[in-house]
């Protein structure tokens, strides 16, 4: 039962990181729109799924609050500021999604920086809790002891910057496979330099974990299997390279989507078996049997594959393009 709430959880976050992930990425590219025209065929990308997308973390802090309370407790003591920051970014570009369309031609300006601000603070934030657990909290025996800004650190922010690069390159890929404007065009321009510059990230991040020789370096020496999942993302990353090198459209979005699941499947079988590195095992996080039985006859026997489902029929009712094929 521990093990299914632990592959509900998972499941749960990788769902998210795709598709949130995406349009964050197209509200932080929102900025660089060339006209009110183009903004307008970047948000109608995102329009029928954007609130359904935010769901699935909504998703994900229910299963830790009611699977592995200790858990979400550590979280929310360490992490108490990036998240009120991340919720408050993903409030403040939703409130400007809804009114952005309902200001005065000469007021729209604040709705538009909101959104793109929002989308950065949500995404900055992501990527700093996901750099502090990489480096390591602070625990004193099994407590955090870090502090209110125990998560801060020069390595964290890289992090944070590098999901916001990851996130726009996912929101780039997505605008190529849905508009045929030059929303597109302009996309595909921005896809290389996105691409440049994650790799980038990538290398120091790599060279970072072993002049620091963190913790987390030693699992992946330890267990070489876990090079699959690289192994795997840079054949989506080659795939990437020749689609955009051919100007092929078709595998951009999924080349990008795969680099971020190996990505999330090398950090997850990283961290195995804790669940806060390296203070918090599994074991130890999870509820009483009785209380993650009692979430299986509901959460997780119904609302979960309901909720695929309707992403799913979703997804497929809204497939296609949007725009116009002139906009610009």
């Amino acid at each position: 039962m521990v093990l299914f709430w632990v592959a509900l959880l998972a499941i749960s976050i990788l769902i998210y990181l795709l598709l949130d992930g995406f349009d964050l990425g197209v509200g932080m590219l929102f900025g660089l729109a060339g006209s009110e025209a183009a903004r307008d065929t970047m948000l109608d990308t995102v329009a029928p799924v954007w609130d359904g997308n935010e769901t699935w973390l909504v998703v994900a802090g229910v299963i830790l609050w009611g699977a592995f309370p200790l858990v979400y407790a550590t979280l929310l003591s360490a992490f108490y500021l990036p998240v009120i920051i991340m919720l408050l970014g993903l409030i403040l570009r939703g409130v400007a999604f809804e009114f952005r369309h309902r200001a005065a031609p000469q007021f729209r300006w604040i709705w538009d920086v909101s959104f793109v601000g929002g989308s950065f603070a949500a995404s900055f934030m992501q990527g700093v809790t996901v750099g502090a657990l990489v480096q390591g909290l602070k625990f004193t025996d099994g407590a955090y002891v870090g502090g209110i800004l125990g998560w801060l650190s020069p390595f964290s922010l890289l992090c944070g910057i590098g999901l916001c690069l990851g996130y726009a390159l996912l929101g780039a890929s997505w605008l190529v496979q849905k508009c045929r404007s030059g929303v597109r065009d302009r996309a595909r321009r921005q896809i290389p330099g996105l691409a440049l510059a994650v790799l980038a990230f990538l290398i120091i991040v790599f060279a970072h974990a072993l002049i620091e020789n963190l913790p987390i370096m030693h699992r992946w020496l330890d267990r070489p299997y876990l090079f699959v999942f690289p192994a795997v993302g840079a054949l989506a990353a080659a795939v990437l390279a020749s689609s955009i090198l051919r100007h092929n459209d078709r595998w951009l979005f999924a080349a990008v989507a795969v680099i971020f699941v190996a990505a999330f499947g090398t950090l997850a079988l990283s961290f195995w078996p804790y669940m806060i590195p390296f203070a918090i095992t599994i074991e130890d996080a999870a509820a009483p049997h009785a209380s993650l039985a009692f979430m299986f006859w509901g959460e997780g026997l119904f609302v979960f594959p309901l909720m695929v489902l309707y992403v799913a029929i979703g997804y497929r009712v809204f497939r296609g393009k949007v725009g116009t094929t002139s906009g610009h």
